[in-house]
């Protein structure tokens, strides 16, 4: 059942890139098994699924040790600072860079470690007190300054739509979200890249890879429904 979802998820990314045009090369899936038992990602694995995504640290550095062969784990939910120097060199992306006083505790471990670490930088453009992330604002004003430091690859940008019933609702802000990223290109920052953007779930991804993205989040679309209360 697991394998059957995955390969639908497959399908609908494919729908949606025949629809504008796209290569179902330029979309990466990634599984995002926050909550769900490590038995499930080996499945995926054994199927040749690679990025996963979580949202806690503990759970990210827990499956990272005990996974019997290697994946690539995204850090997806948000970061403390007092908690970056656990996953630096465990994750191949963190999504969810929100300030740049975060950047600044990434890139301090990352040197600690001798590591790069690739980032997205999260923007919150529907302004909702319950998400993280920075303003269009806020994000103009850092962007140049976090892809400054050492250790740190800017690989484009991140969002969490709001939750709506019916996708089309978030297309504005998708469509908003591409094309900051292309004004942000067209600056030419010091290592910082718009190669990546990182949006659309369960319910609205195929609405969001028309609008761009590159990155897709989908958890209850391959994994089922999560309990929260475990």
């Amino acid at each position: 059942m697991l394998v059957e979802r995955y390969e639908q998820v497959e399908e609908n990314v494919k729908k949606a890139c025949q629809k504008v045009n796209r290569s179902v090369d330029e979309i990466t899936i990634i599984a995002v098994s926050k909550t769900k038992p490590l038995s499930m990602v080996e499945e995926l694995r054994n199927h040749g699924v690679m990025e996963y995504g979580e949202n806690k640290v503990q759970e990210i550095t827990r499956k990272f040790e005990e996974v019997s062969k290697p994946v690539h784990w995204h850090l997806i939910g948000h970061l403390q600072t007092n908690k970056v120097k656990y996953i630096v060199d465990k994750v191949v992306m963190i999504h969810s860079v929100d300030s740049l006083k975060l950047a600044k505790q990434i890139s301090k471990e990352a040197q600690k470690k001798g590591v790069q670490v690739p980032v997205l930088l999260q923007v919150n453009l529907a302004h909702e007190d319950s998400k993280f992330g920075m303003s269009k604002e806020e994000l103009l004003e850092n962007i140049q300054e976090i892809g400054q430091l050492e250790g740190i690859q800017v690989k484009g940008l991140m969002q969490i739509a709001p939750y709506v019933q019916n996708p089309e609702d978030n297309r504005s802000y998708f469509k908003e979200m591409k094309q900051l990223s292309i004004d942000i290109e067209g600056k030419n920052f010091d290592n910082v890249s718009m190669s990546v953007l990182s949006m659309g779930m369960t319910n609205d991804y195929q609405v969001a890879i028309e609008e761009g993205a590159t990155m897709i989040r989908v958890g209850t679309g391959i994994f089922g429904e999560r309990d929260y209360s475990k």
